[in-house]
């Protein structure tokens, strides 16, 4: 048998590892720095901060945020907030309970520890809604409604119809007027950043704006003398509102194709990760099927933090090259840059916004 044509690394190119020494770290981007020269989940961190850095601080790159996952329940938002008010983000996508839940600390209310001696059933008849080992009051979600409420009855949207991105920019209006708290819709309505909700009806918003509309067909059978008790599901659930979620989607491709570069920073994934890198594929097809020569934008900068693995193969835990394949997203060969970091991001997050803060610093 032949033996071994054993190499060293250097001279093949390869890059050296060193261990962390913490003497030598005197910030937090210094201890992601020298994580990025180590191996697993922390090189993956030291290289989303280097993508991060240079992405946030290029002048012709618009980034965009994709949240899911109860990142403001679980205490995020300000965190988000700083990104927003720091110039950092050009256009948010979010679910809508993520934005909910930020909601009810905006206007000055409170989230909770879970105490696992209490049962789920008991949790229900006090109105306390769990997620996971956290509590988010029934009476906050009221208070919540009462406001959207208000903005709807007093508020007109451009030609008498609704999206999520126009709802979002009168309810972070209203937030900046009241300043009672700091909040993911405020700082994006003072940063004049869109902020869209593309499964908008999957969220307590949406259920608010549904019984909002509902109420004229409830007020019409009070008026012909029917008690609402009365009614059957068919009669309550007719009335729906001036909304139309295309206007998002066209709002989103133009603000998308009006950008030199984009990058996109992706906290969880589901449908705000899809929605958000859609836009790609979506100038592709209307090129191809309308006859137009519009050109097509693709990310050139991406960071993922998320604990999916890639192998169950939902969208969640795929990777940036699979997205490539979509054209989505720029080639490495091209001058791609990509981070994928495998853990919770209330783990991640506050220690990557730290160290990009501290560089952004004047």
């Amino acid at each position: 048998m032949k033996h071994r044509d054993l190499h060293d690394g250097r001279s093949d190119g390869l890059v050296p590892l060193s261990s962390v020494d913490l003497t030598a770290v005197q910030t937090f981007g210094d201890l992601l720095r020298s994580m990025s020269n180590t191996a697993f989940a922390g090189r993956q961190l030291g290289e989303a901060f280097d993508i991060l850095l240079e992405m946030f601080q290029a002048s012709d790159v618009s980034v965009v945020l994709t949240l899911s996952g109860a990142m403001t329940v679980a205490k995020q938002g300000r965190i988000i907030c700083e990104l927003i008010d720091r110039g950092c983000i050009q256009a948010v996508i979010s679910t809508g309970a993520l934005v909910a839940h930020g909601l009810t600390e905006s206007i000055g209310l409170t989230h909770y520890r879970y105490d696992p001696s209490q049962s789920d059933e008991k949790l229900f008849r006090l109105g306390y809604n769990r997620i996971y080992d956290t509590l988010e009051m029934e009476s906050n979600l009221n208070d919540v409604e009462r406001l959207v409420k208000s903005i709807l009855e007093q508020t007109a949207p451009e030609g008498g119809v609704w999206s999520s991105a126009r709802l979002c920019r009168a309810i972070g209006k209203r937030l900046s007027e009241m300043a009672e708290g700091p909040g993911i819709l405020r700082s994006a309505y003072e940063q004049n950043v869109p902020l869209f909700i593309p499964a908008f009806t999957d969220s307590e918003m949406g259920l608010d704006v549904s019984t909002w509309a509902m109420s004229a067909t409830i007020r019409a059978f009070q008026d012909a003398g029917r008690d609402p008790a009365s009614l059957t599901f068919d009669e309550v659930l007719q009335e729906t509102p001036s909304f139309n979620p295309f206007l998002d989607l066209q709002e989103y491709a133009r603000l998308i194709c009006g950008a030199k570069k984009i990058g996109i920073l992706t906290i969880g994934g589901g449908v705000p990760r899809n929605w958000a890198q859609q836009v790609g594929p979506y100038i592709d097809i209307t090129n191809h099927r309308l006859g137009t020569d519009l050109t097509m934008p693709r990310f050139h900068y991406g960071v993922r933090i998320c604990p999916e693995p890639v192998h169950w193969g939902g969208l969640s835990g795929c990777t940036y090259s699979e997205g490539v394949s979509w054209g989505k997203f720029v080639p490495r060969s091209e001058g791609g840059r990509f981070a994928e970091v495998y853990a919770d991001a209330t783990l991640v997050l506050p220690l990557l916004a730290k160290a990009i803060i501290e560089q952004l610093e004047p």
